[in-house]
């Protein structure tokens, strides 16, 4: 019996070269939150045109994951990795030194074409360089860490670097990574693409666009302003055309996405709890960040900072997940992951409204690495089971779950949030408060702190506890809700992926044919 070929020195030098862009990518979900007031300063934006500087790069990168990932497959995934890094170079360039709000805006969604061709490249090339399952398993726990810290450290690099240049400077630090790639990655990285895929099928592509793109900007709409008939509407419209794209992949010989692959429990089930975690990961996340600045009253630059210690604290989590994975059914590792995020949460349900900081980082922390264990095996799940030739739409399948879960975490747990906080801050409210006044108290706890800091000592020291008090029960009831969701995830992962295995495989070179679509071997069980 021959055994699984390992990767050596160059394989692993040449994943290092592809985190650059795997971090830069997630950076930049974030790395605008310290350069509003700059561009807002300089560029004059609107309120709608800043929202969509914000949004624009999210939406792209969701919408064209699986387009890009089923390109790659067919014309090369490190052609498409070294075509994104000229876009992604070449958008930074035009962010950077943007002289209207509308230039910004298409050049954040110039980012996220080349961002949506970054990411599957990047994790698909991981699924071809790492035969062996242990290898291929560290890489992918490396791979999720990356992931997860580019988002912290976003805010983090962007407050020192505006401390010290202009708000371009934020998209300029893109630019030594891409150069580094274009430079490194032709010699070690190895090219693979799928011969046997036929033609790249523009309609679908089409068809994946129109499906996401108004399904996350739904639920994004309804996260940031409450139930609308607009944001409801596109989410119908989206699940509308996700139906006519399936339905045509049914008929395609050589479909962008193979159904019978997502129909697997090792792929559709990862995915699914995939989604579930990310809705916890970030659906959460917003009631961190409001803690930090809003109820302690820490500077962005100082939130940002306490809020990296989740991170460091998990930094080793993934590797020791993979490890673990090994010798124990990962089905039961993923649910443990699930039990730990939720004794995270039920930390958090215990953060009190004057201060909370270290029951709030320790929350933080103990959910973050139950998530992050469940998110790195998997990937690895996916990864493992799909076909080399498929690795693409695979992992590109994975990451689009990753952002319809956290912008449906957004939308739900941010509306129980929501809920909470308008129903009770009226209560605790002084009396003869202007009624625009009372209104924007009960819009959100900024407009609150705003109002506060023009009252009375007397009324504004009333508001803002009031205000606290109430946002603070709201995240005690998201954190409870997630908690309980994080138990029922762990059933249903123990339940749907146990007994499910990552089939062993060995390298085939870069224009083998391959299995044709319905040939595909199943993945195995104990």
């Amino acid at each position: 019996m021959t055994s699984t070929p390992r990767a050596g020195r160059r394989e692993w030098i040449g994943f290092s070269v592809l985190m650059l862009p795997l971090l830069l990518v997630s950076m930049d979900v974030s790395v605008l939150y310290f350069a509003v007031p700059f561009i807002s300063a300089e560029l004059r934006p609107t309120g709608t045109q800043q929202l969509w500087i914000f949004d624009i790069y999210g939406f792209v990168l969701a919408g064209l994951l699986i387009t890009m990932g089923a390109l790659g497959d067919r014309i090369g995934r490190r052609r498409l990795l070294l075509c994104g890094a000229v876009a992604f170079g070449a958008a930074s360039v035009l962010a950077a030194y943007a002289d209207s709000a509308a230039t910004l805006i298409a050049a954040r969604a110039l980012l996220g074409v080349g961002g949506a061709t970054l990411m599957p490249s990047t994790l698909a090339l991981v699924r071809n360089m790492f035969h062996d399952e242990k290898q291929r398993g560290t890489a992918i726990a490396i791979w999720t860490a990356a992931l997860t810290g580019g988002i912290a450290i976003g805010p983090v690099l962007s407050g020192i670097l505006l401390e010290h240049f202009w708000w371009g400077s934020v998209f300029l630090i893109n630019l030594p990574a891409m150069a580094l790639l274009l430079l490194l990655a032709p010699v070690l990285v190895p090219e693979f693409r799928d011969v046997a895929a036929g033609r790249f099928d523009v309609p679908s592509a089409l068809l994946s666009l129109a499906a996401l793109l108004p399904v996350i900007y739904g639920v994004k709409e309804l996260a940031r302003a409450g139930w609308a008939t607009g944001p409801g509407l596109a989410i119908a419209a989206g699940l509308l055309v996700a139906v006519v794209f399936v339905r045509r992949q049914r008929r395609l010989a050589y479909p962008m996405v193979d159904l019978a692959l997502v129909r697997r429990r090792a792929v559709g089930g990862a995915i699914g709890v995939n989604l579930v975690a990310m809705f916890a990961m970030v659906g959460f996340a917003i009631f961190t960040t409001q803690h930090l600045q809003s109820v302690l009253g820490f500077s962005p630059l100082r939130a940002a900072l306490w809020s990296l210690l989740p991170s460091v604290v998990v930094g080793g989590v993934a590797p020791a997940a993979a490890a673990l994975a090994r010798r124990i059914d990962r089905a039961f590792l993923i649910g443990a992951g699930f039990v730990i995020a939720a004794v995270g949460f039920a930390v958090l349900t215990r953060v009190p409204a004057d201060d909370g900081l270290m029951p709030l980082l320790l929350g933080a922390s103990v959910y973050a690495a139950g998530l992050v264990v469940v998110m790195s095996l998997v990937t690895e799940l996916v990864l493992g089971a799909a076909p080399p030739e498929r690795a693409g739409v695979a992992s590109a399948l994975t990451e689009s779950s990753s952002e319809l879960g956290g912008a449906l975490g957004m939308a739900v747990l941010g509306s129980l949030g929501n809920a909470v906080y308008r129903r009770e801050v009226a209560d605790g409210l002084p009396g003869g408060l202007p009624s625009d006044a009372v209104d924007s108290v009960r819009e959100t706890l900024g407009g609150a702190l705003a109002v506060a800091g023009g009252l009375p000592t007397e009324a504004a020291v009333a508001v803002r506890h009031a205000a606290v008090v109430a946002f603070t029960d709201g995240l005690h009831l998201a954190a409870g809700a997630a908690g309980v969701l994080m138990l029922l995830a762990a059933v249903a992962a123990v339940t749907t992926l146990r007994g499910v295995r990552v089939p062993v495989d060995a390298p085939r070179p870069a224009d083998a044919p391959t299995t044709p679509p319905h040939q595909l071997p199943a993945p195995t069980a104990h």
